[in-house]
């Protein structure tokens, strides 16, 4: 425990200024009392001074332990040769139904290619993730 005479060093003021802007962002200090509190915290030279600032503020809320990728593959996700059938099949279809109706049609110029352009970019972007794992 820090004795309220102690000097504090500069993290330990950055600290008490990020609790000061977190009571601020949740609505429990205005913005000129965060300028003034702020302006305390970092002209402060002991704990005691520090602890005053905060001493009518909550304790901060824990911070949520950063999310890593997991170990494992997720048992519930679907088959890569699902997940292929499902991407080709997104791609075909769209596509086909275009051609269709610009065959139907008569239409003069092809403009089923700016569609399969498009979906071409993403399935080829997909595919190569696909590919790469």
């Amino acid at each position: 425990m820090n004795a309220p005479d102690l000097r504090v060093s500069d993290a330990e003021r950055e600290v008490a200024v990020d609790r000061l802007r977190a009571a601020a962002a949740e609505g429990r200090l205005d913005a000129d009392e965060l300028d003034e509190r702020v302006s305390a915290a970092f002209s402060a030279r002991t704990h005691g001074e520090l602890t005053a600032l905060l001493a009518d503020l909550p304790p901060a809320a824990p911070a949520a332990p950063a999310r890593t990728a997991p170990a494992v593959v997720d048992p519930d996700a679907p088959p890569r040769a699902v997940v292929l059938r499902q991407r080709t099949a997104s791609f075909v279809v769209p596509n086909f139904v275009c051609l269709a109706v610009w065959a139907a049609t008569g239409a003069g110029s092809f403009w089923p290619g700016w569609v399969l352009l498009g979906t071409g970019i993403a399935f080829g972007v997909f595919l190569i993730r696909f590919l790469l794992g």
